[in-house]
């Protein structure tokens, strides 16, 4: 009986074999599952012999096939640094878009800015010095105002006084 038990286990074990070498020739799935389920086992067998999972994880790791001349063959971590580059890559132009549209958001912004009439205008130098002629015109005019007004003053005090005079002699 126990030898018709290890003849189970090591027709078993050929199939697991037989399965990782297949699998890996034909660049199927090279995972506990998959192997087991082409061998015919439960995934627990591959787990309570070791060396069979090593060799699962060994060819896992090593090229699926026999690749083409000239071209290099395919592996997991070839994907995997692939996978990781193609992320890179995406976040680098996910970054640079952002940027772009920022530009593009501003640009567009001063557009619509200029467009409207609401920004400065363009002769703005022109427009200080008439700010200020405008200014010392205003001030020699409260000067003007402001002289004026004294000697409106002085003839109503003097037009006053002919009045009271005029008043009195009466």
């Amino acid at each position: 009986m126990n030898d018709g038990r290890q003849a189970d286990t090591e027709r078993r074990r050929t199939r697991v074999q037989t399965a990782i070498r297949t699998a890996r020739r034909d660049g199927a799935p090279l995972t506990a599952a998959a192997v087991a389920r082409a061998a015919g086992v439960d995934r627990t067998f591959l787990y309570r012999h070791r060396d069979l999972l090593d060799a699962l994880h060994c060819a896992e790791q090593e090229p699926a096939g026999p690749g083409s001349a000239g071209v290099p063959a395919v592996t997991r971590a070839s994907l995997q640094a692939d996978l990781a580059n193609a992320n890179a890559r995406a976040s680098r132009l996910s970054a640079r878009v952002q940027q772009l549209e920022g530009r593009l958001s501003r640009y567009l912004g001063e557009q619509a800015w200029h467009v409207s009439g609401l920004d400065p205008p363009t002769d703005v130098g022109e427009l200080q010095s008439t700010i200020t002629q405008l200014k010392q015109a205003n001030t020699e005019l409260k000067r003007t105002l402001e002289e004026c007004q004294g000697e409106l003053d002085a003839a109503r005090a003097a037009n006053r006084d002919l009045t009271r005079a005029l008043n009195q002699r009466g």
